[in-house]
């Protein structure tokens, strides 16, 4: 298995990789537009995992100076407890790492424990903090 940056060719597979693994997301994380909009932005940090021709997984990495961040980190259902997700999560932090970024942040809905466990096993720890946001588009 390799971890790599994102390349056209991996559109059609990552969009379905994203469709089935966050099918309750709103319209606005719609695969195709989440991918555009990171094409624009530090591209060289939306990274795959590819097996043997087969798109694995993916994650987004970015940093906006202050801070690094991880979204949209999917494996496979039928890849899933075999290291891809770390590994992904490990090449993030390096090239996180590569452009100055002193720490990594991340969401994880509060009811998803998997994912929780998963991030914990991985180094992380729940922070208290108000999470909170605001959409800026129509969706």
């Amino acid at each position: 298995m390799t971890v790599r940056p994102f390349r056209p060719a991996d559109r059609e597979a990552l969009e379905r990789l994203w469709a089935e693994v966050f099918p309750d997301d709103p319209p606005r994380n719609a695969p195709e537009l989440v991918i555009d909009r990171k094409l624009k932005v530090q591209p060289e940090l939306l990274l795959v995992a590819e097996d043997e021709g087969t798109l694995v997984g993916a994650v987004i990495a970015g940093y906006d100076g202050a801070r690094g961040w991880l979204h949209h980190l999917a494996v496979a259902p039928g890849r899933r407890r075999r290291g891809v997700g770390t590994r992904l999560v490990r090449a993030a932090e390096d090239g996180l790492r590569g452009l100055g970024c002193p720490k990594v942040n991340l969401q994880v809905r509060a009811t998803n424990r998997d994912v929780v466990a998963f991030y914990r096993r991985a180094g992380y720890e729940v922070e208290e903090r108000v999470s909170m946001g605001r959409v800026l588009e129509d969706s």
